[in-house]
C-alpha cells in the first residue's frame, strides 16, 4: 500500500546539516501491523510523519497504491490524509468541551458528512474500541487510556486504509497501555493496517513486523 524509496530527510546546511533519515526503503502492505522502534533520535517519528504525508522528504519518494505522492497537489495530499489515513498521537488532542462521541464525529463533520451520519459512524467506532458506555462523557470524565481509545475511535471512524500511531502509550501506565494495545490488536484482527512508533520493545512485540531504526537507518526487521 505504502512504499518509501531512498527516503532522505535532512535539516540545516553545510557543517550544521543533520541527516535524520538516510536513504530508507520501506514497504507497508495491506493488513499489516508494523511497529517502528529504536532509541531516542533514531528517526522513528520522522519516518512515520513522512509515510503519513505529514512532512516532505529532502529526497526520495513515497508511493501510495503505486502512485507517486510527490506528483500530487497539496489539496490532493490533504484529501488523501483526510479520507484514507487515520492518526493517533500521544497527547490525545481531544476538545475538552465535547463529549467522546462529539470528538470522534468532529473530523467527519469537517469533511462534509451530515451530523446524523457522522454521529452514527462515531458511535460505531467507539463500540469497536470498547467505549459504548462512555459516549456522553467529557474527556475530563475519562481515564488516560479511555481518552486514547477515543482518539483511536476518531482515527478509524471514517474507515481509513491505514492508521498511524506515534507513541500512543507514552503517557499511560502499564494497565492503560495494555488496554490501548488490545484495541489496536482487535482492529488489526478485523483487517486494519496499522503503523505504530514506540520506544517500548514489549509493546512492539504486539505487531506482526518490527522495524528497528538507529541513527536514521534500518538496522533490522523481524516478522512473527
Amino acid at each position: 500500500m505504502i512504499k518509501a524509496e531512498k527516503l532522505v530527510k535532512s535539516f540545516g546546511e553545510g557543517e550544521l546539516r543533520l541527516t535524520v533519515l538516510k536513504s530508507l526503503d520501506v514497504e507497508i502492505a495491506d493488513g499489516e501491523f508494523v511497529a517502528i522502534i529504536g532509541p531516542s533520535g533514531a528517526g522513528k517519528s520522522t519516518l512515520l510523519y513522512h509515510l503519513s504525508l505529514l512532512d516532505k522528504p529532502t529526497s526520495g519518494e513515497i508511493l501510495f497504491d503505486g502512485a507517486k505522492t510527490s506528483e500530487l497537489s497539496e489539496s490532493e495530499k490533504t484529501a488523501l490524509r483526510l479520507h484514507r489515513m487515520g492518526y493517533v498521537f500521544q497527547d490525545y488532542a481531544l476538545l475538552p468541551e465535547l463529549s467522546a462521541v462529539e470528538n470522534v464525529a468532529l473530523p467527519m463533520l469537517m469533511q462534509g458528512l451530515s451530523r446524523s451520519i457522522a454521529l452514527h459512524k462515531a458511535q460505531q467506532a467507539l463500540v469497536r474500541v470498547g467505549l459504548d458506555n462512555k459516549m456522553a462523557n467529557l474527556p475530563s470524565q475519562l481515564s488516560g487510556g479511555q481518552q486514547q481509545r477515543v482518539s483511536i475511535a476518531r482515527a478509524i471512524a471514517h474507515e481509513p486504509r491505514i492508521v498511524f500511531a506515534d507513541e500512543p502509550t507514552a503517557n499511560l501506565d502499564s494497565e492503560n497501555s495494555r488496554t490501548v494495545l488490545d484495541a489496536f490488536l482487535d482492529l488489526h484482527k478485523s483487517g486494519q493496517t496499522i503503523v505504530m512508533v514506540t520506544h517500548e520493545e514489549e509493546y512492539a512485540r504486539a505487531a506482526g513486523r518490527i522495524i528497528s531504526l538507529r541513527d536514521g537507518e534500518i538496522v533490522s526487521e523481524k516478522k512473527k
